[in-house]
């Protein structure tokens, strides 16, 4: 009876232990799920900032790229605005410039009339002041030019300038150096910075002769020092 008894105590704590064991076994799954699912959020949490951090990204560019679009846009509207600019002031300056140029023809006309009056010929009254009067007209003429913006080109005495003359002729001069404006057929004009008629000039040179001498006493120079 007694050997009975131990066997069924014996049975029962096996299955107390069984029955805890299953539990501590139950309770560790349970931890372990608890656990991957906690590891699986924070995956997720993890993937989600990434993905929100790649979102971020691509925002940022678009929104440099937008930036990058409008700033060149307003240099564009900006660049217009002052070739818009230019256009209108060089319409206003230089808009009459055909007809600055076409009337340059009577002026010249006038000079040359001036020019043909003999300085030291006797007239009458009534001629005097047939010429004082046309002196008058051209003085006038060339204030009204001025005041549009048209000058006269100081040529005489100038270096030549191919932005500003051309050469019609060459003439020797001995006690003038070279390139030098010693003579103008026609006066030329701008029209503020533009050129509106290149003066028609003759430009000084050295004489042929004292060229040719000149040459030679620097070959004569050069000899003597080779031979040095």
């Amino acid at each position: 009876m007694q050997d009975k008894k131990e066997n069924k105590n014996s049975t029962l704590e096996d299955k107390a232990d069984f029955s805890d064991s299953t539990t501590d076994n139950q309770e560790e799954e349970k931890d372990n799920t608890l656990e991957q699912k906690e590891i699986a959020s924070e995956n997720q949490s993890l993937e989600n900032n990434d993905n929100d951090i790649d979102e971020i990204e691509k925002l940022s560019e678009e929104l440099e790229k937008l930036k990058e679009e409008k700033l060149r846009l307003l240099a564009e509207m900006e660049n217009l605005r002052k070739r818009s600019e230019k256009e209108k002031l060089d319409s206003i300056r230089y808009g009459s410039i055909n007809l600055a140029r076409d009337i340059l023809s009577p002026s010249d006309n006038l000079s040359r009339a001036m020019k043909a009056i003999p300085a030291d010929e006797k007239f009458t009254e009534t001629i005097n002041n047939l010429i004082d009067g046309l002196k008058m007209v051209q003085k006038e003429f060339m204030t009204i030019l001025e005041r549009h913006g048209v000058k006269k080109i100081e040529a005489i005495n100038n270096k030549f300038d191919h932005n500003y003359h051309q050469a019609i002729l060459e003439i020797e001069k001995e006690n003038c150096e070279e390139g030098i404006v010693v003579q103008e057929m026609q006066s030329g004009f701008t029209m503020h910075d533009r050129l509106l008629r290149p003066s028609m000039v003759g430009v000084s040179k050295k004489s042929k002769k004292k060229k040719i001498l000149r040459e030679k006493i620097m070959e004569s120079n050069i000899s003597r020092y080779v031979r040095r």
